[in-house]
């Protein structure tokens, strides 16, 4: 009888652990300066490293991704593309016609005629996908790329990744007017181009009860920019 109880407790012990497993961690974490944390390249098994440069159609740029080496164990398969010697990955990018996606550190932006080559941005990001708006930039003649990325620690572990919040910027096709605009603390939930009027429509959530997760009781805000316009200025619209 003894042995069937600690079985029992035993089983239950494994019960408890699982659905504390289970718990999903908090992809905010709020402080009294709601700060984010600071983040540091501390790993030493990673190297800076650029895919051959990218031009997308009709554009006078080339587009430089940069990421990290990725050092794998023996046996790993790689995350983007196939080409690897031994156990490294030397693709840190996929590129499909308009649109560049991986998990980059940087953009770097090169005029045809120029070697000059200037970086997107001088803070720590992870760029998910960089996307011309080939279509509409033809159109009102303004060659513009949108991003979807991390560029805050929201769960301050130290890094950034995918479970921080990811966040919409705009840029002109050189890297220049390089601009946030989702608000902070905000989760991008997904973005839509509509290209008879002009304008880019995003939504985003809040966690508006504050309890480091976004769920059905959090708030969802409706967002278009007029992208013929000299100022990308976010205009709140409410379908709901």
């Amino acid at each position: 009888m003894k042995k069937i109880h600690i079985a029992l407790l035993g089983i239950s012990l494994l019960l408890l652990a699982s659905c504390k497993e289970e718990v999903e961690k908090p992809r905010v974490i709020y402080d009294a300066s709601n700060k984010t944390a600071v983040i540091t390249k501390t790993d030493s098994t990673q190297i800076e490293i650029a895919d051959l440069p990218i031009q997308m159609e009709g554009t006078n740029y080339l587009i430089h991704p940069v990421g990290d080496l990725s050092i794998f164990d023996k046996g790993t398969k790689t995350k983007y593309g196939s080409s690897s010697v031994n156990d490294l990955s030397f693709t840190i990018s996929n590129v499909a016609k308009y649109e560049i996606t991986g998990y980059l550190q940087n953009l770097k932006f090169q005029k045809i005629d120029s070697d000059s080559i200037k970086p997107l941005t001088d803070k720590p990001v992870l760029i998910q996908t960089a996307t011309y708006l080939k279509s509409i930039s033809d159109k009102i003649d303004k060659q513009i790329l949108v991003y979807t990325m991390v560029d805050m620690d929201t769960n301050k572990d130290g890094k950034l990744d995918t479970s921080d919040i990811k966040a919409l910027y705009l840029s002109k096709i050189s890297g220049e007017k390089f601009t946030k605009v989702s608000s902070d603390f905000e989760e991008l939930i997904d973005w839509n181009l509509i290209e008879s009027n002009n304008r880019l429509y995003f939504r985003t959530v809040e966690d508006t009860n504050k309890n480091g997760q976004f769920d059905k009781k959090d708030v969802v805000h409706y967002n278009y920019i007029d992208l013929s316009n000299k100022n990308w200025t976010v205009i709140n619209y409410k379908p709901v």
